[in-house]
């Protein structure tokens, strides 16, 4: 148990950071069957590979409100968390980015610009915080988080569908999921710089 009697935590094993643990230790599994689901070519071969790497990504995606969510309901924030759910968030994200990458489903300045704005936001909450505020999420960020994962999640259905022989509904789905990941990068630039903005008399401050 995390709590003692009298209701105080007692081990940052809470429920929020067990599941944020799983889900970071998942994520190499993940990657690992959708290595296998190709060939050294870059064909799919696989169904089952395909499928299961399709499976986990959305589960794991899924788990990405619900350890935060879960910490808030129970009051059980602790410094782990959140420590641990951020890095689990870019892990999730990147390792699909990277994938696809080497695949050449996506540019590298997408990811470039992406992995950019993750440097920058994290290096402003981190002056803000040596500051003594917090530079809460806003709503273009929220957006940016939610179009890069239904992309990303939409690419893995498409290779499910494409191994399975489902080639028609599958090229239709890469089509979305790739003018979602265009629209993914343009929201993470405005969102970038929205949160410069923001910061500005932080990061200017003499």
């Amino acid at each position: 148990m995390a709590r003692n009697e009298q209701g105080e935590l007692t081990s940052i094993w809470t429920p929020a950071n067990i599941i944020t643990t799983v889900r970071i230790v998942f994520i190499p599994l993940f990657m690992y069957c959708a290595t296998l689901a190709r060939d050294t070519s870059g064909a799919l071969v696989s169904p089952a590979f395909a499928i299961g790497s399709c499976v986990l990504y959305i589960l794991l995606s899924l788990t990405d409100k619900l350890d935060g969510s879960l910490a808030r309901k129970r009051n059980e924030i602790t410094d782990f968390g959140k420590f641990l759910d951020p890095i689990a968030d870019k892990l999730l994200v990147f390792s699909a980015l990277l994938l696809l990458l080497d695949e050449g489903y996506v540019s590298v300045w997408a990811v470039f610009i992406i992995l950019f704005r993750e440097f920058l936001v994290s290096a402003l909450r981190m002056v803000a915080s040596a500051a003594g505020e917090v530079i809460a999420a806003d709503q273009l960020g929220k957006a940016k988080t939610a179009v890069t994962m239904v992309s990303l999640c939409g690419f893995y259905i498409a290779f499910a569908l494409e191994s399975m022989g489902v080639v028609s509904v599958a090229n239709w789905i890469l089509g979305i999921s790739g003018a979602l990941m265009i629209a993914a990068v343009v929201l993470t630039v405005l969102s970038g710089l929205q949160y410069f903005w923001n910061a500005r008399k932080i990061v200017f401050r003499v």
